[in-house]
């Protein structure tokens, strides 16, 4: 059996390794292992395969598994609850202050008081979410784009 095979028969076993641990070494090491069939392809001697072997390993354990890992790993995050309505719009259904109101978020009324708490805001306004607290949702009014330029 030539050496090229004997190569190949490694990438895959380290390929197959890797579908059990999953954190991309092994893949590393199968990608090398490649590189070093390729060595024996071209009828390089045994130290030459290997050289190409080890070269490979370090250079892709090194350089494209970090990437790899950050790419394949990311995933955006999922909020859910009232986690995902921070920061959320609304619009003011009944006038808010610092202790009481009600505001209209994707569709729902919830109750609202108004940040800071000095403050109150009329009906129809629109509002962010700043935070949850219970089941009150602390608003503030948001800017109308030019109004902070009119005197």
């Amino acid at each position: 059996m030539s050496a090229a095979y004997i190569w190949l028969i490694v990438a895959g076993a380290l390929a197959a390794g890797e579908l059990l641990v999953g954190d991309f070494s092994l893949l590393m090491f199968a990608l090398a292992a490649l590189v070093g069939a390729g060595a024996a392809g071209l009828d390089l001697g045994p130290v030459w395969q290997v050289t190409a072997f080890v070269l490979a390993a370090v250079g892709f354990t090194l350089g494209l598994r970090p990437v790899a890992r950050r790419h394949l790993t990311r995933s955006p995050p999922l909020l859910t609850g009232t986690d995902a309505l921070i920061g959320a719009e609304g619009v003011v259904v009944e006038p808010v202050d610092g202790q009481d109101g009600r505001v209209k978020i994707k569709g729902e009324i919830w109750s609202a008081r108004a940040f800071p708490e000095g403050s109150a805001i009329p009906v129809g306004t629109a509002v962010r979410v700043l935070r949850i607290e219970g089941a009150t949702a602390v608003v503030h009014e948001q800017p109308v784009p030019g109004k902070e330029l009119l005197p």
